[in-house]
């Protein structure tokens, strides 16, 4: 498995490196000239010199490439032209933001997707499955952010004085903040030490540091913040999966070894349960790989409408300014991150299917 494990990973090397070429001239490709973007009506000849030097763009395309890959093994993402920060710090302060979003919405799709589309299935041209189906063409067809604007028109203002209500925007109320967990435990750690980097970026992770904590009222809070976001997120996934979990379950229950255990006596829960859904849930398992990555990176509808601060509207801000340094460096964590669940998803089928797994 470790070998298997290890061939997979070294595919997906040279994927990684494709990325980094296509992020690289592609964010140069973009009509107009970093410097006026940036700057405006102060955009003079000799600062715009000056902006191209400081920034390496006056150097030919090849060598600002190398000097790119030279940095990004380091884990040196460069500074922001636009907000004069490390981008490093900027993925910690934005990046859990949308995974926290994606994980959820995921997580609830999968649940939720699953149960329906084994209900459907199990109910086959029944009330239920009919029912089931189309709810889940409604919700392939609606919109996330006209979801969303409705979500928030209904829950934060029509149920305003009820205690069905759940607040609009935002990842936390006024007046409540999360502590880090490394400062809640009081570990005194280097400001450039790099472990610190990686306890910030789990830090921002509201529940997750929340619950460590045991910081119940971050906690509960967070969640009622994350519960309209992920709903909105959540639907186009949940109904996808629902429709493959129901086609794919209905396949297997058609196959010679089901009908032999329900000849045998076996009651129809244990067949569906312990025969039948672990191998319908093969392709279901390459949706969620596919669900996830979309989910990572189209976010930024969502975050616009509930006021959330994650990757996609920091990603949009960057493409129109021209901060070059933001756009590669979102891109190419969104692209890892992709390639990484992927390869989760080919192990997962060793799991699955023991008809695959390495001899």
């Amino acid at each position: 498995m470790l070998g298997y494990a290890a061939k997979r990973l070294l595919i997906s090397i040279p994927v990684i490196f494709g990325i980094l070429i296509v992020t690289f001239a592609l964010a140069r490709l973009i009509p107009g000239d970093p410097c006026k973007s940036m700057l405006g009506e102060k955009a003079t000849a000799q600062t715009c010199a000056a902006f191209i030097t400081r920034y390496g763009f006056d150097k030919p395309l090849p060598t600002q490439f190398f000097i790119y890959m030279g940095d990004m093994l380091r884990g040196d993402f460069g500074t922001s032209v636009r907000f004069s920060r490390p981008v490093t710090q900027i993925i910690i302060e934005r990046l859990p933001m949308t995974a926290e979003l994606a994980i959820l919405a995921l997580v609830t799709a999968t649940i939720i997707g699953v149960g329906l589309g084994v209900i459907a299935a199990r109910r086959h041209n029944s009330a239920a499955d009919v029912s089931t189906m189309m709810l889940a063409n409604a919700g392939i067809s609606m919109p996330v952010f006209w979801l969303g604007l409705m979500l928030a028109y209904l829950f934060g203002v029509m149920l305003r004085d009820t205690p069905f209500w759940l607040p609009p925007s935002g990842r936390l109320s006024a007046g409540v903040s999360s502590i880090p967990f490394y400062e809640a435990w009081h570990w005194q750690l280097a400001a450039d030490n790099g472990f610190r980097k990686v306890l910030e970026f789990f830090a921002n992770f509201y529940i997750f540091n929340a619950l460590i904590t045991g910081n119940w009222a971050v906690f509960w809070d967070a969640i009622r913040h994350m519960v309209l976001p992920v709903l909105a997120l959540s639907t186009i996934p949940m109904a996808v999966i629902a429709r493959m979990t129901r086609s794919s379950l209905l396949d297997v229950l058609g196959r010679d070894y089901v009908r032999t255990a329900r000849a045998k006596g076996v009651p129809e829960k244990s067949v569906v349960s312990e025969h039948a859904l672990g191998n319908a849930l093969l392709p279901v398992v390459t949706i969620l790989g596919l669900q996830m990555g979309a989910l990572l990176s189209g976010a930024v509808l969502t975050e616009t409408v509930f006021g959330l601060s994650g990757v996609g509207r920091m990603l949009v801000d960057a493409i129109f300014s021209r901060d070059y340094p933001v756009v590669q460096a979102f891109t190419v964590m969104i692209a890892v991150c992709y390639v990484a669940i992927n390869l989760l998803v080919d192990l997962s089928y060793t799991y699955l299917d023991p008809r695959i797994r390495p001899q």
